[in-house]
């Protein structure tokens, strides 16, 4: 790790203890954060969650708190920079096992490191992929699991998280059904 890797790295360790601190005191949790951009162009994003949704006081509130420590304590270098707070929104980059964990039973969308056949896959349909758009079937430890369509039936493909290059949630769009009824019984005809 190079001098200026280091140095960056010391002072995101000491923003995210900040911005732990601040969520926390709020009702959240920091979910992520990042620094984009470059000389006065600079913004450091912080997404905060919480068991139910998180609103724009919130943002607010975690935003106030951490712009107030940042400044006192000129944590981070390089001049300027604008500090964003939000929602990891419904997309939301997955990179850490907690962030797989709260939602299994979703669909997610994997870009791997490397092709599923390095991870005993030999369908012909799936061995050569390299990302996978399917629901999370589980989390074990470090690995992530599918449920894969075969041409033998349904196979469990685990995937270690150090192989996963990118990953989000899925947005899928619920069609509601005109013709059922709310609770699931057929509508009424009039005759």
């Amino acid at each position: 790790m190079t001098e200026e890797s280091q140095l960056n790295q010391n002072w995101l360790e000491e923003v995210e203890k900040r911005a732990v601190l601040i969520a926390e005191r709020e009702g959240c949790i920091l979910y992520d954060m990042e620094m984009v951009g470059i000389g006065n162009g600079r913004t450091l994003r912080i997404y905060i969650d919480k068991a139910d949704q998180v609103g724009i006081e919130d943002c607010s509130n975690v935003s106030k708190g951490l712009n107030q420590i940042l400044d006192e304590e000129d944590v981070v270098p390089g001049g300027p920079y604008s500090l964003e707070v939000s929602t990891p929104g419904i997309d939301r980059h997955l990179k850490r096992p907690w962030h797989f964990e709260k939602v299994i039973g979703k669909k997610i969308w994997v870009k791997l490191k490397a092709s599923l056949d390095q991870f005993g896959v030999e369908d012909k349909k799936w061995k050569s992929a390299k990302t996978v758009e399917q629901t999370l079937h589980k989390v074990s430890g470090n690995q992530i699991g599918f449920l894969l369509d075969f041409a033998g039936g349904a196979t469990e493909v685990l995937i270690p998280m150090t192989a996963v290059e990118k990953a989000k949630v899925t947005f899928e769009m619920i069609k509601n059904d005109k013709n059922k009824h709310p609770h699931g019984n057929a509508s009424a005809k009039k005759r």
